[in-house]
This record gives C-alpha cells, structure tokens and sequence, in this order.
C-alpha cells in the first residue's frame, strides 16, 4: 500500500476519533514518524477535525454505557455475596445519584455522538476533497519532475557532445582542412579533422543543406587521384566520432548519395572540396 492509499483509507480519521485499534494506531504512529506525506496527512485532518468537533470538548468512548452498568453490577455483587462481611453498604441515595448520572451520561452521550456523526460526515466529505486536491497536486508535480529529468538529461547529453568536439579539436595532432563551396554550391563549407597519429577521420560540417528523405552526404578521401569512401555523415557523429581511417590523402570533398552511400562520387552532387 502506498502513501496514497494508506491516506485514503481513512485510518487518519479512526485514529483522531479513537476507533483505531492499539495495532492500527501503533503502525500509523511509526509511519508518521518515517513518512512527511502521510503526517501532513495527519495534522491537516486533525485541524479539521478540531474546528469540526466542537461540540463536546471531552469525546466519551464506545464502551462507556458498558463499563458504568459492569461496575454497578459490580458493585451489588460485591455487597450481595459479601454481606456479611464489614463493609461500607452502598445507600440508595448513593445508588439513586449513580443511576441519575448515569442517565445524564447516556442523554450526553447520545447528543454527543449524534453531532459527532455530523462532524464526521462533514469531515469525510473534507477528506474526499483533500484527498482529490492531494491527487491532482501529486500528478502535476510528477509531470514536473518528468519534464525536469527529461530536460536535465537533454542537458547533460549536449554536454557530453560539446565536450567530446572540444576534445577532438584540442588534440595536437589534428589536421584542420577546410572544404569550401564548389560553384554550384558557394555558401557550403565543412572543415576535416584528420588526426595525424591514429589517421581517423572527423567532419565539422559548417554549413551543408539539410539531406533530403532518404539521401545522405559521403565524405570522399581523394588519394593519388582516385576516390576513398572515407565514411557517411550524420549530426550524431559531427566532430566527435570518426568516420573511418584514411592513411593517405591529397584532398577530401563530399557528395550527396542515397542513403547507405556509393561505391564512387556523384560528381553533380558535390557540395564542397579541399585539399590537404
């Protein structure tokens, strides 16, 4: 059972009403004591519940009418079977004041309880309302908290990318070759990252049009005079994941293709060019 549910069972109520078993009350008093919820729960019902129950300042308990006529009969037995022993007798005077409080308790008792009744139906009502109230706070901050780690993880994903280019960059042993526009295309340009050591290969793409549905841009490593697939691009991979390894090269350039790319450049579809 969870925090909601244990609220909703109206076990908070039970509890400030005095119907709650020695156990019930024992384990409501723990998971107060462990649970912020379920004793906010608790003091904002027991708020309602003392502006509601004003009407008797003492509540009397279920057994009362009980326990009064149990010590009476107690009480007679007591003299009956003992009577001839020194004992103080009950007078009927004293019996008659007793039965006439008595009276006077079952009278208030009966009030009591019938603007008790009153009082909890109007707190139940309140509870309802609380509990709809808490239910509909808790979803919003929910979906508050979804949206939070959602965004915080976005976030940290861009973080991890931007720190993953800045690496590619600072490393000394990368070759920096610029690929500028070829006439058909002037305003694109892309910058090549080849590391000298290891020999991979990295595209910061600085301005290429956005591939259309089911074509892709082919980097091509151009090596004494022939053309290398040197890998296909995607934002994913832009500046922090090499597109493959090339040993030798006088140039790069890149073309658009279909996607999954091709065995040799499509000339009227090279966007820029450069060489090492």
């Amino acid at each position: 059972m969870n925090s909601k549910e244990y609220i909703s069972s109206g076990i908070l109520e039970s509890y400030i009403l005095g119907h709650a078993s020695p156990e019930e009350a024992g384990i409501l008093e723990c998971v107060m004591k462990n649970n912020n919820e379920v004793r906010e729960a608790f003091e904002e019902a027991q708020k309602t519940f003392e502006m509601l129950a004003t009407v008797q300042a003492v509540t009397p308990p279920d057994d009362l009418k009980s326990k009064i006529w149990a010590k009476i009969q107690q009480q007679q037995e007591t003299v009956e079977s003992n009577i001839e022993k020194p004992v103080i007798p009950i007078e009927a005077l004293q019996r008659t004041e007793v039965e006439g409080d008595v009276r006077k308790i079952q009278n208030d008792t009966k009030n009591s309880w019938k603007s008790f009744a009153i009082a909890a139906s109007i707190l139940f009502f309140i509870s309802i309302g609380a509990n709809l109230y808490w239910m509909n706070s808790q979803a919003e901050f929910n979906d508050k908290i979804v949206k939070l780690e959602s965004e915080t993880k976005s976030k940290n994903l861009a973080m991890q990318n931007m720190q993953q280019k800045l690496d590619v960059v600072a490393n000394p042993n990368m070759k920096k070759i610029v690929l500028a526009g070829v006439e058909k295309h002037p305003q694109s340009k892309a910058t090549v990252l080849w590391d000298t050591q290891s020999k991979d290969v990295y595209l910061n793409v600085n301005n290429l049009p956005k591939a259309p549905e089911g074509m892709e841009y082919q980097l091509w490593a151009i090596a004494d005079g022939k053309p290398v697939s040197a890998g296909m691009y995607s934002e994913d991979k832009d500046t922090r994941i090499a597109l493959s390894n090339i040993t030798n090269a006088q140039a790069f350039a890149i073309t658009l293709e279909k996607k999954g790319g091709s065995v040799a450049p499509t000339m009227e579809n090279m966007y820029v060019m450069g060489g090492v």
